[in-house]
């Protein structure tokens, strides 16, 4: 009998399921499941309009994501569910929710469905950037340790800031939730009815150091008095390593999903880092680059730095034995789709629709004949914010350049070049805190799909890039993650031997292209400067003036 895993990847937009055959490390069959609630950024289901930068989700959708991949998996390969040995699953993060003592979510209750903060905060949920203001003010003054950890700052996109969130807007509800979960926590919660942190997510969004635990009560109660004995009444001091048996599946949950009851489920972990073992990097000074609608750029070393800039440094937190670091951007393939549905002609996409190709394909055609500086375009990358290395959601997006002559192409391509300066940005932030960029390897579905992206990548970083061959490489680690927690591997170095394909064709940097890269590069970094670091806060009085107007 064969011997197969599964990997759950719960996406900004879509969860999905692969099946792998760990013995011939075939990806056996792939299921994906659209949210039907989407990101909720506008509106509640009950039609109750929500306020800015809001980005919320609704936890129906992930149980649902269970009942319809897993069963389609099953099927599709024609297997049994006894040969399936292990689950893993990875979720996007900080996706934070409150919930009652059994694991209900409050916005499952009638009372609160009405309530945005009953909801599920999504990663890419931005309101509460100023209580993370707040509490990086209060660290700084108070010289607190762990702020060295994460770069100096906390995001607005992690744990603590969105549950002050609540505990400031609504006290009330804050007093009802009687914990708040990751969403990879409490998925893995459903399914074995065991109740786990893991080491991965505490680490990197909830300020958890290995060491050090959390911010000490005394920092927390200066916050907000509510949050004082937060991490002991609605967190948990109890963390679990990622690539560790969080349990088995319970009865209720095998007949949700067509599984055996009893298969192993790991503990959860987040998705950018479940990628990292998925593309052979199993050891120190090999970034990994996740590009999707977000990225992050993961690093393994063992040294432990003090790097500004970065989301976070955690002992173990993305393999054992090694420092995990991460850094990212906001807004990748998020703000490409923002300008094809805003921003293209329609002469455009009927010329796409004439030629049987998509609007990005055409293009990307149209972008790759221009030569490197040719559209006198610079862009910065901050569409939804900047995580790395300024640490700022509220910053905006810019181009400069423009005039009466600029042509669609022209700017997609200066968007592209944006995100692969930020990209730049990070590696050399790595490379001046003391860590070494040696070897360069990208995943997700832009990486498989843009070879105009990747080549501006290889050229602006001057690296060259290799490429997993999977198209579900997070859901891949994921299910690495589940046969080394069922004990088939003994190891995620033999996990990985065993199961990563890598493209055959790498992207060369064209020195030639870099040279005049290095120029654009060199304007970006003074337009970073100078927005990014108080030379100029044009872009959050702007955002101010927008939030009033949008109040009145």
């Amino acid at each position: 009998m064969a011997c197969y895993a599964i990997g759950l990847d719960f996406g900004s937009l879509s969860g999905r399921a692969l099946l792998v055959n760990l013995e011939t490390g075939a990806e056996v069959a792939t299921s994906v499941f659209e949210y039907p609630h989407g990101v909720m950024d506008k509106a509640l289901p009950c039609g109750k309009k929500l306020g800015e930068n809001y980005a919320l989700q609704h936890p129906q959708d992930y149980l649902d994501v269970l009942s319809t991949t897993i069963p389609d998996v099953i099927k599709q390969a024609k297997i049994t569910a006894e040969e399936i040995i292990g689950v893993g699953v990875d979720f996007t993060a900080c996706t934070v929710l409150p919930v009652k003592t059994d694991g209900t979510p409050l916005c499952f209750l009638e009372e609160y469905k009405e309530e945005p903060h009953a909801y599920v905060k999504l990663w890419k949920h931005h309101a509460a950037q100023k209580y993370a203001d707040q509490m990086n003010k209060i660290a700084f003054e108070r010289k607190e340790e762990f702020l060295k950890d994460y770069g100096g700052k906390l995001s607005s996109e992690w744990l603590f800031p969105k549950i002050c969130e609540v505990a400031c807007e609504a006290p009330y509800l804050y007093k009802q939730a009687d914990k708040f979960m990751e969403a990879c926590d409490w998925i893995v919660w459903q399914m074995t009815n065991v109740e786990t942190r893991n080491s991965c997510a505490a680490g990197y969004k909830a300020t958890w150091n290995k060491k050090r635990g959390f911010p000490s009560n005394d920092f927390l109660k200066e916050v907000n008095p509510l949050l004082e004995h937060v991490v002991d009444d609605k967190l948990s001091r109890t963390i679990t390593p990622v690539g560790s048996k969080a349990g088995e599946l319970t009865k209720r949950a095998a007949l949700l999903t067509g599984l055996k009851e009893g298969t192993t489920v790991t503990v959860g972990n987040i998705d950018g880092h479940a990628a990292v073992p998925a593309v052979g990097v199993t050891d120190a000074n090999k970034m990994m680059m996740i590009i999707g609608t977000s990225s992050c750029h993961m690093l393994l070393s063992k040294e432990e730095k003090r790097i500004p800039g970065i989301c976070g440094v955690v002992q173990d937190g993305i393999l054992p034995e090694y420092y995990g670091y991460e850094a990212g951007q906001c807004c990748v393939g998020d703000h490409f789709d923002w300008f094809v549905k805003n921003c293209v002609p329609e002469q455009y996409r009927l010329d796409a629709k004439a030629k049987g190709v998509g609007i990005h394909s055409y293009l990307r055609e149209k972008a790759k004949a221009l030569a490197v500086g040719e559209s006198g375009l610079v862009a910065l990358d901050w569409w939804n914010g900047n995580r790395s290395v300024l640490v700022d959601a509220d910053l905006t997006g810019m181009i400069v350049g423009m005039n009466l002559g600029t042509k669609p192409e022209e700017i997609y391509r200066a968007l592209i070049e944006a995100t692969a300066f930020g990209t730049r940005m990070i590696i050399e932030n790595y490379e001046n805190g003391g860590l070494s960029v040696d070897e360069m390897y990208a995943c997700g579905g832009i990486a498989r799909k843009d070879d105009l992206l990747m080549q501006i990548y290889a050229d602006v970083t001057k690296r060259v890039i290799k490429v997993s061959a999977s198209d579900q490489t997070a859901a891949l680690g994921s299910a690495m993650f589940g046969a080394v927690a069922a004990g088939y591997f003994k190891s995620f170095k033999e996990a990985s031997d065993k199961l990563v394909k890598l493209e055959e064709k790498s992207y060369q940097p064209n020195l030639a292209d870099a040279k005049i890269y290095d120029e654009l590069f060199y304007e970006y970094q003074i337009l970073h400067d100078y927005f990014g670091r108080g030379g100029n806060d044009v872009m959050k009085r702007l955002k101010a003036i927008k939030t009033k107007a949008a109040s009145v």
